[in-house]
């Protein structure tokens, strides 16, 4: 189920979205394009976005302890929370 994001979290998904688009990044990659420092904003980020359903977290093959994210698409979320709402 898919929910609506608070701003700050709009903003960021928003970055991240004209970054990647539906490739696959890592953690790393998103600390580069946010231009955070704080390893913990983004540990929230990705835990709201994925409770709300708007990323794809996966494990990463060559490395278990590390992980994958994949950002899923802007029209796709819309239309979830627009049925979601009637």
């Amino acid at each position: 189920m898919v929910e609506p994001l608070p701003k700050w979290e709009m903003k960021k998904y928003a970055s991240l979205w004209k970054a990647f688009e539906q490739k696959e990044f890592n953690n790393d990659e998103a600390l580069n394009v946010l231009k955070e420092k704080d390893n913990h904003i983004l540990s929230v980020l990705f835990y709201d976005l994925k409770r709300m359903g708007w990323i794809d977290v996966n494990r990463d093959p060559s490395d278990q302890r590390r992980k994958i994210y994949k950002l899923k698409e802007p029209n796709r979320i819309i239309k979830e929370i627009a049925s979601k709402n009637h």
